[in-house]
């Protein structure tokens, strides 16, 4: 079977585990001070081209997400959210389980706009009975998006500034960031986020690691936040075993990081190509390295006989409107392969 199911169907990249290998008896300190994770910190802060940033590592991006976000509001307070956004849909609630209500707006393509997130505030100071409800502290918003767009550079920047206007907190959620930055016409760079972000992350499980999660913040974004990680079982003792998959990422000005995001996209791309010409109807054609596609019911049928891919909806007619994920492990022979199926 060919898995493309989601992109974290494999291993790591055969560098990251030669390092684990490499350093495996050096003793080092625990809880993120060894010297790996020390380094990959200071490649990140040069990658993001911001010195002064706070870097902080955890394993998975629902814990990341649920952790930063618990960590930049109070109690009564809420993060606006695109219909689409993975806190709304496929984290089990992690987010409103901690007190926070995730406020949920329409999107389209999967992105956010700044005059959706600048209506929904009018539209809740003028309520009357505003202070009776959850507040608006934080907008989310994930590069690339839960349908595999991108937001743009100019998009960003206008998120920011209703931010700045309505005094909101931007948050970026990073889990296929190697596959944003090398997607179809990207123009937002890792400096770009850290700039007009208050905090986002940078993924490692999906993009080639074992696991891992490294949060970018702003200095005071995220106040005494390994103390909540600590009291939220996020603290990893061996801080090494997240610490060094970016260490390895980011040494080389980043070029695995990149070689990552470029297989992926240029695998996915392929595939999505195929798609379009033997004449299946493509949603939101995808910059990165998901492919959504509706595919009739003999093809969906014939093609799971030998791939794994997500179903995400059975239409009337039987077709099915799927999800293919590629990553930085596809091969052009796994692409060939799907492609002689349709």
């Amino acid at each position: 079977m060919i898995y493309m199911g989601c992109d974290y169907q494999e291993g790591a990249f055969p560098q990251i585990l030669a390092r684990y290998g490499e350093t495996n008896l050096v003793q080092q300190p625990g809880y993120g001070e060894d010297v790996w994770t020390k380094r990959a910190r200071d490649l990140i802060r040069a990658a993001c081209r911001a010195p002064e940033a706070e870097v902080h590592l955890l394993v998975g991006g629902t814990q990341t997400n649920s952790i930063v976000l618990h960590g930049m509001m109070r109690s009564w307070e809420g993060a606006i959210c695109c219909d689409t956004g993975h806190i709304n849909g496929h984290e089990a609630g992690a987010v409103e389980s901690k007190g926070h209500k995730v406020l949920v707006v329409p999107g389209k393509d999967g992105k956010l706009s700044a005059e959706t997130v600048e209506a929904y505030m009018k539209d809740f100071k003028a309520d009357d009975s505003w202070m009776h409800c959850p507040q608006p502290a934080v907008v989310y918003l994930s590069q690339s998006t839960e349908r595999g767009t991108l937001y743009t550079l100019a998009e960003l920047e206008a998120i920011r500034a209703v931010c700045d206007r309505w005094n909101l907190k931007l948050f970026c959620d990073g889990a296929r960031l190697a596959y944003a930055l090398e997607g179809v016409g990207n123009d937002v760079t890792l400096a770009d986020l850290a700039r007009l972000c208050d905090v986002f992350y940078i993924g490692g499980t999906k993009c080639g690691s074992l696991l891992g999660e490294a949060v970018v913040a702003k200095p005071g974004a995220l106040p005494c936040f390994f103390t909540q990680q600590k009291q939220q079982g996020a603290v990893t003792a061996k801080g090494r075993v997240v610490g060094i998959p970016f260490e390895v990422f980011f040494e080389n000005d980043g070029a695995l990081y990149r070689e990552a995001g470029r297989t992926g996209v240029r695998t996915a791309q392929k595939l999505q190509d195929a798609f379009i010409a033997k004449g299946f109807r493509i949603d939101a054609k995808s910059p990165t390295n998901q492919v959504f596609v509706t595919l009739p019911k003999d093809v969906a049928e014939r093609v799971a006989e030998k791939v794994i891919y997500s179903t995400w909806k059975v239409n009337d007619d039987g077709s099915r409107f799927c999800r293919f994920c590629t990553c930085w492990a596809t091969t052009d022979e796994q692409i060939d392969a799907i492609i002689a199926l349709l």
